[in-house]
This record gives structure tokens, C-alpha cells and sequence, in this order.
């Protein structure tokens, strides 16, 4: 399995105000790039496969939804969040 409890926990320590705060925007935001990189790699291989590629285009627009949330709430979060995990330029 790709994601482990351990890797969630890193991820929410990181991006997150804590390990055990899984509401937090960036968080999520963190936690949802990570599966999206994930997915990617994997339809490199399966170029066919259909419902992960659904599934991917759910998570980023999952994702894009909360970004948006962010950038109206607080825009230097927004800006710190992207600096963090390369999402834009």
C-alpha cells in the first residue's frame, strides 16, 4: 500500500499544524498532491486505465476547490502552501 498511516501522519506534521490535525486546508492539500504524484506515476505505466484516471481528475479537482477556499480565506496560507509543494510556478 502507498500510503501508510506512518506517511499521512509525515505529511500532516509537515504540512499540517499537526500530526493528528486532519482538517487543516493544507493538509489536505498536502495529503491530495501526494496521491495525485502517485496516480500520475501509475498511468504512466497504464495508460488504460480508466477509473484511475477518473479518480485523478477528481483529486485535482478536489484539490483545486480547496486552494481556491484558501486563496480567499488567506492568501499568504495560499501562497506558502504552493511555495511548499511546487504546485504552480
Amino acid at each position: 500500500m502507498y500510503l501508510t498511516p506512518e506517511i499521512k501522519k509525515d505529511i500532516f506534521k509537515q504540512h499540517g499544524t499537526s500530526e493528528i490535525d486532519t482538517g487543516s486546508s493544507e493538509g489536505q492539500i498536502a495529503l491530495f498532491t501526494y496521491r495525485i504524484q502517485h496516480l500520475t506515476q501509475h498511468l504512466k505505466s497504464n495508460k488504460k486505465d480508466l477509473f484511475t484516471e477518473r479518480a485523478l481528475v477528481r483529486l485535482v479537482g478536489k484539490r483545486r476547490r480547496l486552494l481556491d477556499y484558501l486563496k480567499e480565506i488567506d492568501i499568504e496560507r495560499y501562497r506558502t502552501i504552493i511555495k511548499k509543494l511546487n504546485i504552480r510556478k
